[in-house]
């Protein structure tokens, strides 16, 4: 193998990595800024949070409760709920390690790695399997 043909490969491989991190660093910091705005938006809404101990404790306590359905966050959303919000965040945030693995599935290819390739296209079709079929107990 000559100089020549490495370079061009290695420069490739350079480019899915950054691509890969510039993903997660998005995707972090996206899912924060999002958390953060629906923090303030709860307390903007229910100023009683931060004078009373007794609300702050209904609101972790889960009495009041986030949303849990697709339904129910789309809905508080709309009325601009803080919750709701924290709810798109910490989506955001689950779903940027699931983004990583379908761009790896890209890049395996445009690497003509195709066992590599296959095996990342299993393991990302587990994750959205394991999304579709999982459920929380409260």
């Amino acid at each position: 193998m000559t100089s020549t043909q490495t370079i061009p490969q290695n420069a490739a491989v350079l480019k899915v990595e950054l691509l890969i991190s510039n993903l997660l660093r998005i995707g972090v910091i996206t899912s924060l800024t999002i958390v953060v705005i629906g923090t303030v938006l709860t307390f903007v809404h229910h100023p009683e949070y931060l004078q009373s101990r007794d609300a702050l404790a209904d609101l972790i306590s889960g009495k009041n409760a986030f949303p849990h359905t697709i339904g129910e966050v789309w809905t508080g959303l709309l009325m601009l709920h803080g919750r709701s919000i924290v709810i798109v965040g910490l989506l955001l945030l689950i779903a940027t390690p699931v983004m990583r693995v379908g761009v790896s599935i890209f890049a395996f290819l445009y690497e003509r790695d195709r066992i590599f390739a296959l095996i990342t296209t299993i393991v990302f079709l587990l994750l959205l399997l394991s999304f579709l079929l999982g459920k929380a107990t409260a």
